[in-house]
């Protein structure tokens, strides 16, 4: 058996287009505002590439910058005034911020009515309460690339959710419960994890472990969404070259799976998207708009 290769890349394009559709059938622009504090590499290239995105699906952009010496006083004023500003739908606070500012603080200032990350204490409880609110990105697009490869109707499937951060493992898996999947949460702590994982018919490995699941952890065709991004050693492609993997091992897990997402072009992709999906969800909520068909 091979599994099909679910090609993230194609699915957040096919996200960003329903995005574009929605903003063009609105009666007005939705605002991301954008706040990048210091000069981290990373963070500039995501903050330029969600700043391009935006822009792409017919909304507007607005970037913030403050200075690597900010203090949480200036992080926590310009949050604020964002909160205060009507033309405003969504805010994001570009994570790591710099050493000494408190990134949990900053956020528990955002108004979780534009909230597009769903970081906040708020929106983490209406997702907990299944209540509406808004949902962090990246278990989102874990949902919907699970979707494409076994179909719109999770109901039933059984889910393991290899890891419990805020960030993705105990959202993605209030997300597939609330899909009305069977669900598993395993950790470190697990015992005989693979033998957990064998059970799975989705199987979502989001620990930060280079290719810590293998081939014969994995039930035959289940779907692998591989939340991972890790960068390791590629002596193959030169002296002090690297390569990005997950936390599937990819060879020996696709000789099992039915489906499998790779790393870079799986679930990487997915995120950008679903922030644009969020920002407008925000704007719709927030404004009285009703909701665009296809979202």
């Amino acid at each position: 058996m091979s599994a099909v290769r679910i090609d993230g890349v194609q699915v957040a394009a096919d996200v960003r287009a329903a995005v574009a559709r929605a903003v063009a059938a609105l009666p007005g622009v939705p605002v991301l505002a954008v706040v990048l504090v210091g000069e981290d590499a990373a963070s500039e290239v995501y903050v330029r590439n969600k700043v391009k995105a935006t822009g792409e699906a017919g909304m507007v952009s607005r970037h913030h910058r403050l200075a690597v010496s900010a203090t949480q006083a200036e992080v926590e004023a310009l949050i604020a005034a964002l909160n205060a500003d009507p033309e405003v739908d969504g805010i994001l606070l570009q994570l790591p911020l710099p050493a000494g500012l408190d990134a949990d603080a900053a956020i528990e200032l955002i108004d979780p009515a534009k909230d597009v990350d769903g970081l906040t204490e708020v929106s983490a409880g209406r997702l907990s309460l299944g209540k509406p609110g808004l949902r962090p990105c990246t278990p989102v697009g874990s949902v919907i690339l699970a979707k494409r490869a076994l179909g719109e109707s999770l109901s039933g499937k059984h889910a393991v959710v290899i890891g419990r951060s805020i960030l993705v493992g105990k959202p993605a898996a209030l997300l597939f419960l609330a899909e009305n999947c069977t669900v598993t949460i395993a950790h470190s702590r697990t015992q005989d994890l693979a033998a957990v994982c064998r059970k799975a018919d989705i199987l979502v490995p989001a620990v930060g472990r280079p290719e810590m699941v293998r081939g014969d952890w994995v039930k035959p065709g289940a779907a692998i969404i591989d939340v991972g991004i890790n960068r390791v050693p590629a002596p193959e492609k030169g002296e002090g070259k690297t390569k990005l993997v997950g936390d599937a091992h990819f060879a020996s897990c696709a000789d099992v799976a039915g489906f499998i997402t790779p790393v870079p072009g799986g679930v990487g992709p997915m995120t950008i998207a679903c922030l644009l999906r969020n920002t407008v969800l925000a704007a719709c909520a927030r404004r009285g708009w009703l909701m665009p068909a296809g979202l």
